[in-house]
């Protein structure tokens, strides 16, 4: 536990879902925890007891679940699917697929569950952002997959001049597609305010839609009042700060604005909110949590800008400013994209300036 979770309520301690297992946090809702191969070894995956009308038989509803977020598309996360749909499931199929956004972690086995449980009776929907929707299907199937040639000069731009990691980064053009290699050919839309009735009987309680910026282009988090639970995705994390970057798909974004922003979006929430997040234990004090974060970019922003007051800067010289430790290359494209976003914030609010160099690179300075 680091110091700042201290002043955090772990609702259930220290206990986790086994593989293949759940943990039930409310009744009719369970979490299940999937491991990743990076170095944020894990993901929270929700199950929502939930009900539909049957459209072969109005006036009848079908009993099922509701999943949030899928895990990355491999082998070993769709064991322990097959697992949890033996042992979890109660005899009732999945219903519907629900994701936050589209990141790999969260809709690379979107395509798989749906077909999965694709009956007559049922079309197993995605429910997704429109944003996150078509952002994942160029990802998935266009030719770049998020690498190639346009992140390898983008990169470089911002000062990472190392040849052999821009060279993978130049030949990485089947990264996403390794762990989303399709993507539903049709969605359900979800747009911030949507409320989506989920439950059975008199415990179907409407989760009100609330977007966010600056970590996928539109983030969706679930709330719902009656329960007074919020499913936060990867907006609010318990443990570590989420990754808030600028890439080349976007490269004048204003990403680290936007998220802040975002998160502020939860403040009116209620006192007491369990939050489920993507990463980390469920929790609660969801408003100290928000503190927390805008107190750890402002930290970040000031050490920024105090390396720029001392000569000018790219992207590449704030990494071991910004993180004190060892990055791998997986680890350095996201820490590169952070590093723009927290000068985009300082350029945009005027208190830095930005110059490209007859060398292709973008410095920052004091305005």
């Amino acid at each position: 536990m680091n110091h700042l979770e201290q002043f955090l309520d772990y609702a259930f301690g220290d206990a986790l879902p086994e593989a293949g297992g759940a943990l039930e946090v409310a009744p009719g809702i369970k979490w299940i925890r999937m491991g990743l191969p990076f170095a944020l070894n894990h993901i929270n995956l929700w199950l929502l007891r939930d009900e539909i009308e049957d459209p072969t038989r109005p006036g009848t509803t079908l009993q099922g679940w509701s999943v949030v977020d899928c895990c990355v598309s491999r082998e070993e996360s769709k064991a322990q699917w097959e697992t949890i749909f033996v042992t979890q499931l109660e005899g009732l199929p999945i219903l519907r697929v629900v994701v936050t956004h589209m990141h790999p972690d969260h809709i690379g086995l979107a395509h798989w569950l749906c077909e999965r449980w694709t009956t007559t009776a049922n079309l197993c929907h995605l429910w997704i952002s429109a944003t996150d929707f078509n952002a994942a299907r160029n990802g998935s199937r266009g030719a770049s997959g998020f690498g190639g040639e346009a992140s390898a000069l983008f990169f470089a731009s911002h000062g990472l001049l190392d040849s052999d990691s821009l060279e993978k980064i130049r030949n990485r053009t089947g990264y996403y597609p390794s762990m989303v290699p399709d993507v539903p050919d049709s969605f359900v839309r979800l747009m911030d305010g949507k409320s989506i009735a989920i439950g059975v009987g008199k415990q179907r309680f409407n989760w009100r839609c609330i977007s966010g910026y600056g970590h996928a282009p539109e983030h969706m988090a679930l709330y719902c009042d009656d329960l007074k639970i919020l499913i936060s995705g990867d907006m609010i994390l318990p443990r570590i700060s989420t990754n808030v970057s600028v890439y080349d798909q976007e490269p004048e974004a204003d990403a680290l604005r936007l998220f802040l922003e975002s998160i502020d979006k939860f403040l009116p929430l209620a006192e007491g909110t369990l939050v489920l997040p993507s990463h980390g234990k469920p929790f609660r004090g969801l408003h100290v949590r928000i503190a927390q974060l805008h107190a750890h970019h402002h930290d970040r922003l000031a050490e920024v800008m105090q390396a720029c007051s001392l000569r000018p800067c790219h992207a590449a010289d704030i990494l071991p400013i910004m993180f004190r430790r060892e990055l791998d290359l997986h680890q350095t494209t996201f820490a590169m994209g952070e590093a723009v976003a927290h000068l985009h914030l300082l350029w945009f609010e005027g208190r830095l300036q930005r110059t490209l160099g007859a060398d292709g690179i973008y410095r920052f300075t004091p305005a």
